[in-house]
């Protein structure tokens, strides 16, 4: 699937993305607070730059993009010991950036890069 016009993104981002990618990173975090819960939570994280503004996944157009992945044992490991925490601390202090209209440049990129810190998940392949 090809990636959204630029304008459809930022637009979504003004309407929707700014309020509800907050929204969806404390309930991912609360998910995952929770055993039964965590894989949502992973999921949830892994589509932050979605919700932020529309991106897509590379792997879902170029299925060959996802070949390189970390194997699930070594993300679930990785998410145990570190990714949790990091995880939670980056979105923070992406959310913060992002309210700032000096901080915003560097926000959008660190939402887009919330699944590596906190899952190892490449979003872009």
């Amino acid at each position: 699937m090809a990636q959204r016009s630029l304008l459809t993104r930022a637009l979504w981002f003004v309407v929707v993305g700014w309020w509800a990618t907050p929204a969806v990173v404390n309930a991912a975090w609360f998910l995952c607070a929770t055993v039964v819960g965590a894989p949502l939570g992973v999921k949830l994280i892994n589509l932050v730059p979605t919700v932020l503004t529309l991106k897509e996944p590379r792997s879902l157009g170029d299925p060959d993009a996802a070949v390189g992945q970390r194997s699930l044992g070594v993300r679930a490991l990785y998410f145990v010991l570190v990714g949790w925490w990091l995880g939670w601390l980056w979105a923070n202090v992406a959310a913060f950036l992002a309210v700032t209209v000096v901080g915003l440049p560097i926000a959008i990129p660190m939402f887009d890069r919330l699944p590596l810190v906190t899952s190892l998940y490449r979003f872009d392949g």
